[in-house]
């Protein structure tokens, strides 16, 4: 063996040189995050899908009206909101387990930005939507 390497020996445990290398329990969120939005997407979407067939012939003011109804509105948002919500966080985990280095960041904020924009712009048709059934145009 040659003398002039030094040998180093670190005296630290696997768990205290894993720590710091891994997302470490934030994960658990994110899991949680996603099973709960989609199993309230799961009778929201049932009631659009339903709503939408008892609406099939209906003309532009009776849609309106319908639209109009706090409890339709309310539904309505709600279902906006969760979906883009659970666009989010499935996106974000797949940027995450996909996307490296320095495009990872700009990515991350980019569909936040994108899911967030489309949201409030869905949530704004639905406050359209209501006050256009107020006025009674």
């Amino acid at each position: 063996m040659n003398a002039s390497v030094p040998h180093i020996e670190v005296m630290r445990s696997q768990l205290g040189r894993a720590r710091g290398l891994g997302a470490g329990h934030s994960g658990v969120g994110h899991w949680w995050a996603e099973r709960v939005s989609a199993a309230s997407l799961l009778p929201l979407s049932t009631w659009f899908v339903v709503q939408m067939f008892r609406l099939g012939g209906a003309d532009h003011a009776e849609v309106v009206k319908w639209g109009g109804k706090p409890v339709n509105a309310t539904m309505l948002a709600a279902l906006i909101i969760t979906t883009f919500y659970h666009a989010q966080v499935g996106l974000q985990v797949i940027v995450d387990d996909y996307v490296h280095g320095k495009a990872h960041l700009p990515t991350r904020l980019l569909i936040k930005i994108g899911t967030s924009l489309m949201g409030l712009l869905g949530v704004f048709a639905v406050i359209k939507l209501v006050a256009r059934s107020s006025t009674g145009k």
